[in-house]
């Protein structure tokens, strides 16, 4: 079955955008998946196509309306869960796109400006995730984000699957480093131990080369690897 992304967006015309491009391009040709844009401007009810309006209370910056952000995930089915990004949510883990990834799809919610009035977040019972801690413009790349990490983990979209158990956040650490021709390059040769033939030993350094990095980089996942040991 088709993994499906549903969009919904002011700005329907930034998707696919990256994701029609590469890997992701070509597992949207092959049906892999499947993107769908909803305009919320569209469930707008007056002339002016109006997505927002002054926040109760006071304060800088406008808030999307309830009742035409309401109309527009009526709209949107019922395949996945909803899902809007926002600094405030939890923050997206692998852990969390291995679960999405492994339902039929998801639904976007994209917000702009302060943000989405509260009660249609509540009465839709969505999901806050966040990209990471940091502000953006609008929900719209923090949905790309999600959609990319979760569709190169469908079926036929990569050819080498083990890619996929090797990388960072796999075990609980991250990556180690990876080298490539030309063997000697501005004068720093590849470590020895890669070009051995020896995969024990490879594996092992490569095992330490992943705690190493885990333990300088990201002391916080460091501390739950040792005290899963």
């Amino acid at each position: 079955m088709t993994w499906k992304a549903t969009v919904l967006t002011i700005f329907p015309e930034m998707f696919p955008g990256p994701l029609g491009m590469s890997l992701s391009g070509k597992a949207l040709e092959k049906e892999i998946w499947a993107l769908k844009t909803l305009d919320i401007r569209d469930f707008t009810r007056d002339k002016h196509q109006t997505v927002d309006d002054t926040p109760f209370g006071g304060g800088a910056g406008m808030v999307m309306r309830s009742d035409v952000v309401d109309a527009a995930v009526e709209a949107s089915g019922e395949i996945g869960p909803l899902i809007y990004l926002s600094p405030r949510g939890a923050p997206l883990t692998q852990a969390k796109v291995k679960d999405l990834a492994a339902g039929p799809g998801v639904r976007l919610l994209s917000g702009r400006y302060e943000g989405i009035d509260q009660r249609v977040l509540d009465a839709r019972e969505a999901e806050e995730i966040s990209v990471g801690d940091y502000v953006l413009s609008g929900g719209e790349l923090g949905a790309m984000i999600l959609i990319d990490a979760c569709i190169r983990l469908l079926p036929g979209f990569m050819n080498q699957a083990g890619s996929l158990v090797e990388e960072s956040f796999e075990g609980g650490l991250l990556e180690y480093p990876h080298y490539t021709r030309p063997r000697v390059w501005n004068g720093i040769e590849v470590p020895a131990v890669l070009t051995s033939g020896d995969h024990a030993r490879i594996a092992a350094w490569r095992q330490e080369q992943a705690e190493a990095t885990t333990r300088e980089r990201r002391p916080d996942m460091w501390a739950l690897f040792t005290r899963r040991g």
